[in-house]
């Protein structure tokens, strides 16, 4: 049975500290739900007798049935779905040293930009991202939505970027993305890196770029012809992690 207190609980998980204190996140939509189920631990699963049904091992969960007037109090989304579930948070367990192809986002500030890098990076086999604290929180609905389900195979960490480059400098490259970088087609790229992407507007931070070994830009075609003055942020890690991927045949 619904009660009013999940309905407070579920709207207050829009708040990033009311997720951080509750330690529990939203995910609504059979195919999302459905991805995440079996990647963390549901606290509680408000679901439609039709979505319960269809899926009959849901009913070993926390389920509370709901009809489809009450989803619609609970979901925090235009047009409700048949089910809706509240996750714990994990613990971030980061690799100590990052192998592999990895990604570095500088202060991305788009929830939507988030959930679609989290997802190319799913599609592109990158594993980890790791986010400046000023990068919107991967657990917001809007951002967990917009994965699609990636988070079940990608893991996002936040830390302090400057002195984690600094010490993975050693290891392995740290590619920064720049409109003052060298193209992206004739450059170098290893199958063991660090890639940056930087804020929506302001790109990467100078701390940040001073760290950068490689300077990566996306060549516009033909390049004397008037365009755009930069790419969307998820756009671009498309394009780069199609390219490093398409060398790695």
């Amino acid at each position: 049975m619904l009660i009013k207190a999940d309905i407070k609980l579920v709207r207050s998980l829009e708040q990033r500290r009311v997720r951080r204190s509750e330690g529990l996140f939203v995910a609504e939509g059979p195919r999302l739900v459905g991805e995440l189920l079996g990647h963390f631990e549901c606290y509680k699963l408000f679901a439609t007798d039709e979505w319960l049904k269809a899926h009959p091992s849901a009913a070993a969960r926390n389920v509370v049935p709901v009809d489809e007037r009450e989803m619609s109090r609970l979901s925090l989304m235009q047009t409700p779905n048949q089910v809706l579930a509240l996750f714990v948070i994990p613990e971030d367990n980061a690799p100590a040293e990052p192998d592999g192809l990895n990604l570095v986002l500088d202060n991305v500030q788009d929830p939507g930009n988030l959930g679609t890098i989290v997802r190319l990076a799913d599609w592109f086999g990158v594993e980890h991202i790791w986010c400046s604290p000023t990068t919107v929180d991967i657990w917001s609905p809007k951002v967990v939505q917009a994965t699609m389900g990636g988070l079940a195979r990608v893991r996002v960490h936040y830390l302090e970027l400057v002195p984690f480059l600094e010490k993975q400098q050693e290891r392995m490259p740290i590619y920064g993305t720049s409109l003052a970088g060298d193209s992206l087609w004739s450059q170098e790229l290893t199958e063991n890196a660090l890639v940056v992407m930087g804020n929506e507007g302001n790109g990467v931070s100078h701390e940040v770029e001073a760290l950068c070994q490689r300077k990566l830009f996306i060549p516009n075609y033909p390049p004397t012809r008037a365009t755009t003055e930069s790419l969307n942020v998820a756009m671009a890690t498309g394009i780069i992690l199609a390219e490093f991927r398409r060398r790695m045949f």
